[in-house]
């Protein structure tokens, strides 16, 4: 227990290892419900959801487990988006929310993230009482006041629903082929039935999983196949999900790909053309690209920038009294639809400005001139600190040096995976280039 158990979206790691192993998640359980009941009665709930990982069914019957043994009585979701799970803990009027699933990873990771009662994830500060109680250990409940368990079928229907509101109500999809790609993951069935319920012709893929395929060569984090199904369908937009559907990338009718940043730009100058950006500035993180800052200042209009992580975007959101935020990779939070980042949410809000308009999606989709940016990775084992090397720290002071004035450089730790994460923007690409391959170069060194 040495290792911080939460990262900065819930538990998450390799299946049938620590912390994501059987019986982590047990306790995990057991720590949450009790957490959640601290005042002893019999009637509190938790909804549970998952993508569709082979590991999915080992975690949610460990975490059930935890749950009924301190009381908790759980309600099985089955495969849902993770932005499902927020909205229903929050209209089932359940205390508690989880979705296990790994996002965007293979599927040989998995994960564990935890909602409130209002349907937002939990804080650094419930984390770690529920961290501490798992190394602690949770007393179980007496016989008579064990939880129990029960399926819901209509989860995803509830979804489905409820995303159907967020669109325009006095306009439809008729006349749009739009692919959608559901990465084998959560949204497999909700996705293409909610946008074939508002009239689009739509062109599924990324629809048939097998426990293993989510996120293999589709989805949100590789888009060629859904952008070679634009045009070899002669599609009009497509809308890749990510393995829990909470992220999305838009890819116009040539078969070119929008980021998140243009899309939080796309909706942030059409708010506030409306009025109904709070606030006047959006909330992104760090790795949003300087060419989305300088959009928005031409605008008259403000960027927050948090640490990554679409939590710590949803908490500035929260605590500034903003309406819209996100991140470059596809997490795209509005706080007046929803909780949490949704794909399909955003996804939709896009159909709805390509209707409202008239505009084909590649005039939507290039909002701003993005300043170059290079992003390289470096794995590392568990207990490696290539950061703190002396070789590492001197060739990252040099480059912050050079790059005074020219671009930015951001340096950072994965949350969620073993990654060193080296980031540069500047506008002179082959000093770009040369700056980051320098600094991965001695990471790889200082990693082994």
């Amino acid at each position: 227990m040495a290792d911080k158990l939460f990262g900065t979206d819930g538990v998450r790691g390799k299946a049938n290892s620590y912390p994501m192993t059987a019986e982590m998640a047990l306790k995990l359980g057991a720590a949450a419900g009790r957490f959640f009941r601290r005042d002893g009665k019999n009637d509190h709930r938790v909804v549970i959801g998952k993508d569709t990982r082979l590991s999915g069914y080992m975690i949610e019957n460990a975490l059930t487990a935890g749950l009924t043994s301190t009381g908790m009585n759980v309600l099985l979701l089955g495969p849902v988006p993770t932005p499902a799970v927020g909205h229903l803990t929050h209209s089932m009027r359940a205390d508690l929310g989880i979705m296990i699933s790994a996002s965007h990873n293979a599927f040989q990771d998995n994960g564990i993230k935890f909602f409130g009662p209002d349907g937002f994830k939990l804080s650094d500060a419930a984390e770690d009482e529920i961290s501490a109680l798992v190394a602690d250990g949770v007393e179980p409940s007496e016989p008579e006041n064990i939880g129990r368990a029960r399926r819901i079928d209509e989860g995803r229907h509830r979804y489905v629903e409820f995303i159907k509101t967020t669109f325009p109500t006095d306009k439809r999809l008729d006349g749009l082929k739009v692919v959608i790609d559901c990465a084998n993951g959560a949204a497999y069935r909700a996705a293409p039935e909610a946008l074939w319920e508002l009239g689009a012709d739509v062109v599924e893929i990324g629809v048939e999983p097998n426990g293993k395929n989510i996120n293999l060569n589709c989805g949100s984090t590789a888009t060629a196949t859904a952008a070679q199904a634009v045009v070899d369908n002669g599609a009009d937009v497509g809308i890749c999900l990510d393995g829990d559907a909470d992220r999305v990338m838009i890819i116009d009718e040539t078969g070119r790909v929008a980021d998140g940043d243009q899309i939080m730009a796309l909706m942030a100058g059409r708010w506030a053309d409306l009025g109904t950006l709070k606030g006047g500035a959006l909330v992104a993180t760090v790795m949003s690209n300087l060419g989305l800052e300088r959009y928005l200042a031409g605008r008259g209009l403000g960027l927050e920038r948090t640490k990554v992580g679409d939590r710590y975007v949803v908490e500035r959101m929260r605590e500034k009294g903003f309406n819209l935020g996100g991140e470059q990779s596809g997490h795209i939070v509005m706080t007046d639809f929803a909780t949490t980042g949704d794909g399909l949410l955003a996804g939709l809000q896009f159909l709805a400005a390509m209707v409202e308009t008239g505009k084909p999606a590649s005039s939507l989709t290039q909002v701003f001139e993005t300043v170059p940016q290079l992003l390289k990775n470096v794995r590392f084992q568990a207990g490696q600190a290539p950061l703190e090397a002396e070789n590492v720290r001197k060739v990252i002071a040099t480059s912050e040096a050079e790059l005074n004035g020219k671009g930015r450089l951001l340096i950072r730790k994965s949350g969620t995976e073993p990654l060193i994460r080296v980031m540069a923007e500047c506008e002179d690409e082959a000093f770009l280039v040369d700056v980051v391959d320098r600094i991965v170069a001695e990471v790889e060194r200082a990693a082994g």
